[in-house]
């Protein structure tokens, strides 16, 4: 009797609660404005090299689609599965053992200096993708019960930190600095909504900058780099060619662009319009205007999500909803730095518009995570 009564009330809370309507409307605006600059930054390199100018937009669609299934099944799954041991164990472990993998030569593919994909049945798949959501689902599940210890510095906020610090160093290998340091900005983010001391926080961002700094610093190629973002048209022949010709392609966009595909950089003056540096393609086709579109809708996306986790009927539920809030969000916001030159170039994508398949699967499968959230909200 009692079970049935607990069956009744989880239906009941369920039909008054749907999902949020808000987020996924957000979500297929960012895919549809995403879809257009893909096909406007590959279509001439695809008729050159295939004769198909959508291949890209294809493949794209083929992600969407399967991260569409995976949304929804996330959606139905009651969040709570995922704060289960057994299920964030496989997630570390299948992460870490990913992430190894791609830094062993003769495994991981080898791409333009670095080695960050393996090569699964004809399908390239970056696991650092799937060791993002792995930290966050960690982090939301321990900090859930070990949230009083977070106000503690040694016993409390560094042995939460074992775990991304692991996945930092093994991404760094690849290198990958960029994804390595989203993943411990969002940690701390998350040890904030969490309840963390500002001062603590603060240190360890010092800290990180400090390594951050060494760390690039260090490597010839990457301290030319870290330099260039502030003239890059001085260095236009070495690492600044790339920064400068993205700023040359959201200048001449003006204020509302040349006009879908009408842009000039993708004719081989700009490197891999279609993934880094794709929100170059918007400024140069939409404009100033198109810009403020898309970082609107991002903003309109962060806020969203962390509505839903104010609003999350516990705390495990805010901290897993705020934490994959602020996985894409910061993604987003460092790869539109990066473009715009506010910050040092890094290879980090911009979610939702970069081509790869298996980045915008698991991203849309985050988001189904949150709109279960949604469900309990009052």
């Amino acid at each position: 009797m009692e079970r049935e009564m607990v069956y009744r009330t989880a239906r009941d809370l369920k039909r008054k609660n749907p999902v949020d309507a808000t987020l996924p409307v957000i979500v297929v605006l960012l895919l549809q404005c995403g879809l257009l600059t893909l096909f406007s930054a590959t279509f001439y390199k695809a008729v050159c090299t295939t004769g198909d100018s959508l291949l890209e937009v294809k493949k794209q669609l083929i992600g969407i689609g399967l991260g569409a299934v995976l949304m929804y099944i996330t959606s139905r799954i009651p969040y709570h599965f995922w704060q289960q041991p057994k299920v964030v164990i496989l997630g570390l472990f299948a992460s870490f053992v990913l992430l190894v993998l791609v830094v062993i030569p003769g495994i991981g593919v080898y791409l333009n200096g670095s080695r960050r994909w393996l090569n699964i049945a004809g399908m390239s798949f970056q696991p650092s993708e799937l060791a993002k959501i792995a930290s966050v689902l960690y982090l939301a599940s321990t900090l859930s019960y070990r949230w009083k210890q977070v106000e503690k510095f040694w016993t409390g906020i560094v042995p939460l930190l074992i775990v991304p610090a692991l996945m930092f160093l093994i991404i760094l290998q690849q290198p990958n600095l960029s994804t390595a340091g989203s993943i411990m900005i969002v940690a701390v983010l998350m040890m904030l909504v969490a309840g963390a001391k500002w001062r603590h926080l603060g240190l360890m961002g010092a800290g990180g900058l400090v390594v951050g700094f060494i760390y690039a610093w260090i490597e010839p190629y990457r301290r030319e780099r870290l330099l260039s973002f502030r003239d890059p048209f001085a260095q236009m022949g070495d690492e600044g060619y790339q920064l400068a010709q993205s700023l040359i392609a959201i200048g001449s966009g003006g204020l509302f662009g040349r006009g879908l595909g009408q842009g000039r950089q993708k004719y081989a003056y700009l490197p891999y319009p279609e993934s880094d540096f794709i929100f170059a393609i918007v400024g140069e086709d939409f404009g100033l205007f198109g810009c403020c579109v898309v970082i609107l809708l991002f903003l309109a996306f962060a806020f969203a999500g962390m509505r839903i986790a104010l609003n999350a009927p516990d705390r495990y539920g805010c901290l897993l909803a705020a934490g994959l809030t602020a996985l894409i969000s910061v993604q987003a916001f460092i790869n539109i730095g990066v473009v715009v030159g506010v910050m040092p170039t890094t290879g980090l994508p911009l979610p939702f518009f970069s081509a790869g398949g298996t980045s915008v699967s698991l991203l849309m499968a985050a988001v189904g995570i949150i709109l279960n959230v949604s469900r309990g909200t009052n």
